[in-house]
């Protein structure tokens, strides 16, 4: 029997990771959070002093020595980099920038994507990023759009943030994630957009539980109209 693949594509602090580990946990689906692949590379990158906005050449170069490990762990999915777990280290506001960087290099993406399509087929799976279900698998039997105001989104982040004990200012992550917006909508290869036949949840003003409720509500249902 063929896997099912739900994807979830959405900007910058939707609550994409967080609700869709939880979705796919309930479901007893495989998540797949495409993003920390991005940020893997991006941690990379800063680590080697490179300027990610302007020497993509230099990134490049780093793509052939990298090598990306997604492993799940109690706590949900882990991300090696270079056989070290860079898991804690991925979610800081320079980190964040420096994905949305490298994410529109083509030969980034083209990498990542042939790992992300392999681990496709593995599983059934809830996978979520940027591309997922415009370019990376659009033949996905579900797919949604998740999104809310940039407000709700840098609140959010912010306070995820804050609980990590990572001090940085809610104006600062408004104006990061704003930058993403554009840098992730503007990029010529795969740039983020709604999927032909992605249905679009709004989570703007909603509690975790309600978008949880939301979003698996609307899997589920797909899910029956896929099986009929």
């Amino acid at each position: 029997m063929k896997n099912i693949r739900i994807v979830i594509d959405g900007p910058a602090g939707a609550g994409k990771s967080t609700i869709s580990k939880i979705a796919a946990k309930e479901l007893g689906f495989v998540y797949i959070d495409t993003g920390a692949m991005y940020r893997a590379v991006g941690l990379k990158a800063l680590r080697a002093g490179i300027d990610t906005k302007n020497n993509h050449a230099a990134v490049i170069s780093l793509m052939d020595g990298v090598a990306i490990d997604i492993k799940h762990g109690g706590d949900g999915q882990l991300v090696y980099l270079d056989g070290e777990d860079v898991t804690a280290e991925l979610r800081t506001p320079e980190v964040s920038i420096a994905a949305s960087d490298v994410s529109a290099i083509p030969e980034v993406r083209l990498k990542l994507v042939a790992l992300q399509r392999r681990l496709a087929e593995k599983d059934n799976i809830v996978m979520d990023g940027r591309d997922i279900g415009s370019y990376v698998l659009p033949d996905a039997e579900v797919k949604i759009f998740l999104t809310a105001s940039v407000e709700d989104r840098a609140k959010r982040r912010h306070d995820e943030l804050s609980e990590k004990g990572i001090q940085v200012s809610l104006d600062e992550v408004r104006s990061d994630m704003e930058y993403r917006d554009k840098n992730d909508s503007a990029r010529d290869f795969a740039p983020l957009k709604i999927a032909d036949g992605a249905m679009v949840i709004d989570t703007t003003g909603n509690s975790l539980e309600q978008s949880v409720d939301l979003l698996i509500g609307t899997i589920k249902e797909r899910l029956r109209c896929f099986s009929r």
